[in-house]
């Protein structure tokens, strides 16, 4: 009993304050990662995690989310709110201890909080600090409390102003424009996405976002709110709404191994590609770590061990590995670790140990159970296995062929690739151009000295819908593969993109601006994220924008990139301005070519970046995969601005 009542003794001697805030201010990218976007929206999650750490201890179920019209946003939970009494040490009211100083928070005192999210834990005082205005209120013990600070200084004592039978706490922010020079403003739809997933890992909880920014046909104001009552067993089936499944039932489970609270949830599909989502407390550790170790050996070794002794594999001549057991795999891990270390380069992947044999453990039963129930089910997962087994090997073939031509080297490079004089590969960029006549027009315009050419014939393969092998086999692909010079394999991992010896460090998909042409970029963008998203994750893949008019008036002439910018430029000519629409690369001379789409001084091009790769995985497989109702469903919503952020 007195430890029950220790754990709830929420108040002001639960808070610690580990250090000040005098230097966030002056680096701010060392507590949020960067000052651009993605820290800017990193702020809403070190307040959303506040109130997710209610609800993990079982004090809150209710989140909103609101983006204000002055660019301001506000996070409101009804949980157990932040005290407010007197802090002993720091001689201030505990709210002000939290907002104030960085590392202070109930999180550090285990009593308060089992485990907590936030992969730094630089808590809501960084949040203070980098906001030029943020209110905090508190709805606790029958009242209401206040306090207001400016860029991490409060302007006042923490005050009551008023009473309540609300509990909880609101915390209103602007973001500072000092700090967030290239945006203040946040992102409907990026928010959407983290708090969706944050209601499939925490089921129970309701979380609600709405945009006081924007409003439909109906005058009411743009919101969604998210509740999950299977939690991962939800999520997965979101993940694969767009593919076909291959068995009947999430397979899923949620226990406790050596103290150690794991969910995991995963499901067969008919696709070829593999999709393990890990988490951490609530953080995606993209880059894995000890949890995803240990949900893959329990697989493998749970699988295999049941594949053997149903005698499905006595006549295979090559042994299983654990990708075959993988291919067309969903599955998501979910582990809560009080103490979690994070290693990788950016440190987002799991390094505790222990973690590895709990995971194992509890898949392993999960598995085991499900194919002892669902005997069918276990006998379609074995056909799809030694089917990838056979497919694998073809496919290694496949790879060999690749990789003897591309470590050929010069001798070795695609007859149609025009490849430029630099031989610094930072220095050096190659334009995927669709179809030879645009590629004989780029040939003509570019710089020769440090860009390369190398037209697609056509539609290159849909990777999506093909085998590992057939990928490999196909020309267009192996064109790419060995004019860029990467090669498949690494000694830890036979199917990663090894960039030692990359001929181009810019890497541009130029297509035309038409439906066709968004269709080729979008073929080849799927290519990419499927078999060398190393290149994506390392920066290296860009699309080009060719215009999409010419406006011409006498001897001057402009271009415009979209309909606004050609009404602006045919007003600005007032009367007799001619426009001219371009249907394609290969309606531009070689010239403007140069002009708009090429040349470093004027050109526009848009890196492709992954900032959610299951979004961008859910995205990638729906446009170019079997299903077409949500394929339908996606064109109808988007039809007028369909422009696939990835």
């Amino acid at each position: 009993m007195s430890e029950e009542i220790n754990k709830n003794n929420y108040s002001a001697d639960s808070i610690q304050a580990l250090e000040g805030i005098e230097h966030v201010r002056m680096r701010p990218s060392m507590y949020i990662g960067d000052v651009g976007p993605r820290g800017l929206h990193h702020l809403v999650s070190e307040v959303v995690d506040n109130s997710i750490d209610e609800a993990m201890a079982g004090h809150c179920d209710s989140i909103k989310v609101v983006l204000e019209e002055d660019e301001s946003i506000s996070i409101e939970d009804n949980g157990r709110g932040i005290p407010v009494d007197l802090h002993k040490k720091e001689g201030v009211s505990a709210l002000e201890v939290v907002m104030t100083k960085i590392g202070a928070g109930g999180k550090f005192d285990k009593d308060s909080y089992k485990v907590s999210g936030g992969l730094h834990g630089v808590g809501v005082s960084v949040v203070n600090a980098l906001s030029s205005k943020l209110q905090a209120t508190v709805y606790r013990d029958g009242k209401i409390w206040q306090q207001e600070y400016e860029r991490g200084k409060s302007i006042y004592p923490v005050k009551q102003i008023g009473t309540t039978d609300l509990k909880g706490t609101k915390v209103s922010f602007l973001p500072d424009p000092e700090i967030f020079q290239e945006s203040t403003v946040f992102k409907y739809e990026t928010l959407a996405k983290r708090l969706r997933e944050l209601a499939f890992l925490n089921k129970g909880i309701t979380i609600s976002i709405t945009d006081k920014r924007q409003k439909d046909e109906d005058g009411n104001y743009l919101s969604e709110t998210f509740h999950s009552e299977e939690g991962l067993k939800e999520f997965v089936r979101f993940l694969d709404s767009t593919r076909e499944p291959l068995i009947g039932h999430v397979i899923a489970m949620e226990g406790e191994k050596n103290d150690i609270p794991v969910e995991v949830a995963m499901i067969y599909n008919n696709s070829y590609a593999e999709n393990l989502y890990s988490y951490v407390n609530n953080i995606n550790t993209h880059e894995g770590g000890t949890h995803l170790s240990g949900f893959r050996r329990g697989l493998t070794n749970t699988l295999k061990k049941y594949a053997d002794a149903s005698g499905m594999l006595d006549k295979l001549k090559f042994e299983i590995t654990g990708d075959d057991f993988r291919e067309g795999l969903t599955a998501i891990v979910s582990v809560k670790v009080a103490h979690p270390q994070f290693e990788g380069q950016t440190k987002t992947k799991l390094g505790n140990r222990e973690v590895t044999s709990a995971v194992s453990q509890a898949v392993s039963e999960m598995l085991e159970i499900y194919l002892e129930e669902n005997p069918n089910d276990a006998k379609t997962i074995v056909q799809k296995v030694i089917l990838a087994a056979q497919a694998r090997h073809a496919a290694k073939k496949a790879r060999e062929m690749v990789q003897r031509k591309t470590v050929m080297g010069g001798a070795g490079l695609p007859g149609k690739l025009s490849d430029c004089s630099e031989q610094d590969p930072a220095q050096c960029e190659v334009f995927l151009v669709e179809g030879d006549s645009a590629g004989g027009t780029a040939k003509q315009g570019r710089d020769r000295n440090f860009q390369a050419i190398l037209p697609l014939r056509g539609k290159i393969l849909n990777v999506e819908k093909a085998m590992q092998h057939k990928v490999f086999e196909n020309e267009e692909i192996r064109n790419i593969y060995t004019a860029l010079g990467v090669t498949i394999g690494t000694e830890e991992d036979p199917k990663a993109l090894n960039l030692s010896k990359l001929r181009y460090h810019k890497i541009v998909i130029m297509c035309d601006a038409d439906v066709d042409g968004s269709h080729i970029a979008t073929l080849i963008l799927t290519f990419f994220f499927r078999y060398m998203k190393e290149l994506i994750e390392a920066g290296h893949v860009y699309i080009a924008t060719p215009p999409l008019y010419l406006i011409k008036k006498g001897n001057r002439k402009r271009y415009a990139w979209n309909d606004k910018e050609r009404d602006e430029i045919v007003s600005e000519y007032k009367s007799g301005a001619s426009v001219q629409r371009y249907k394609g690369l290969g309606e531009m001379n070689a010239d403007q070519l140069w002009d708009t789409t090429m040349n470093p001084d004027f050109r526009i091009l848009r890196k492709v970046t992954i900032d959610d790769s299951g979004e961008a995985d859910r995205i990638f497989s729906m446009l170019m995969g079997d299903e077409v109702p949500p394929r339908r469903e996606f064109i109808e919503k988007n039809a007028v601005y369909a422009n696939i952020d990835v």
